[in-house]
């Protein structure tokens, strides 16, 4: 599988991490020795505002240069976003901006662009944003076609986050390009069996990316009851494998069923050891040296 990092993990966008420019992100996944990179589809790093042909002719040239793939572009979409003003054509945006998206792959040499589902809203029949969601989906693949582009969706958002509903999704969908970006982090938390979903779901897969992360407990004091009460956990990053995620599991079910594909890594959040360069760039190699054990 090849060793993918994604260039969220250096773009500053929590708490005390370190920004590079995308330029400087690529020249640090060669330095690391990464394959190639998942590129964030928005500023800080490549807005379809900011890249234009010159750029994208100077960041293509910097891939080659590098010996770097240019895996997969982050596209971020929420495909029942403004479901109180139906009078804005939020879809017909986010439509225009994973095209946008397709193009950029393209330009840079690669297949994929990572795109969302859409969050629940419960002033919506479950029903309605189900169909919203598969005809943007139907859409977008079919604008993404003409460039030889992918659409891996993410089991993050909360409409088709899991296995069963994914895979339901999929089909429904119909698209040639359209596939599943699986990962573990959402069946872990959600506290399923990883190998039985990753076997529900692992013929759809087209492209993965990982993070690890530890339990943290939460309590709030009751000054009446001199006492504390609990609640939900919350969850912090850590290095590869010093986490929850059995991803000895996951890899094995999806190698099992034949996947070689890319292997994303992402410093997404707040991450033990805070982000500064000398932080991030050691858990970008735990990354490399866990996946020489897998």
């Amino acid at each position: 599988m090849k060793r993918i990092l994604h260039t969220v993990s250096y773009a500053g966008v929590w708490r005390g991490q370190a920004r590079l420019t995308l330029e400087q992100a690529f020249d640090k996944a060669a330095q690391l020795g990464y394959d190639g990179v998942m590129i964030v589809g928005k500023r800080p790093h490549a807005s379809a505002l900011d890249t234009g042909p010159k750029e994208r002719e100077a960041l293509r040239a910097q891939l080659d240069r590098l010996h770097l793939e240019c895996a997969c572009i982050a596209g971020y979409t929420d495909f029942t976003a403004g479901a109180d003003r139906p009078d804005i054509p939020l879809r017909e945006m986010q439509t225009a901006y994973v095209t946008e998206m397709a193009k950029l792959a393209h330009d840079l040499g690669g297949k994929f662009v990572r795109i969302f589902t859409g969050y629940a809203r419960p002033e919506v029949p479950f029903a309605t944003q189900w169909d919203w969601i598969v005809n943007a989906l139907r859409e977008c693949a079919d604008r993404a076609a003409p460039y030889g582009v992918t659409l891996a969706v993410q089991n993050h958002h909360d409409i088709a986050c899991t296995a069963a509903d994914m895979a339901d999704l999929l089909r429904e969908v119909d698209r040639p390009n359209v596939g599943a970006a699986y990962d573990a982090w959402a069946p872990t938390l959600q506290g399923l069996d990883i190998e039985a979903e990753t076997e529900r779901i692992a013929g759809h897969v087209v492209y993965t990316t990982v993070a690890d992360y530890q339990w943290r407990k939460r309590f709030v004091y009751q000054p009446a009851l001199v006492n504390y009460q609990e609640q939900m956990d919350r969850t912090v990053a850590v290095p590869m494998g010093e986490g929850i995620i059995d991803y000895r599991r996951f890899f094995a079910t999806l190698k099992r069923h034949g996947y070689d594909g890319y292997v994303a890594y992402e410093m997404c959040s707040e991450l033990t050891g805070g982000g500064s360069l000398e932080n991030l760039d050691a858990c970008a190699r735990q990354f490399l040296r866990y996946m020489d054990t897998v």
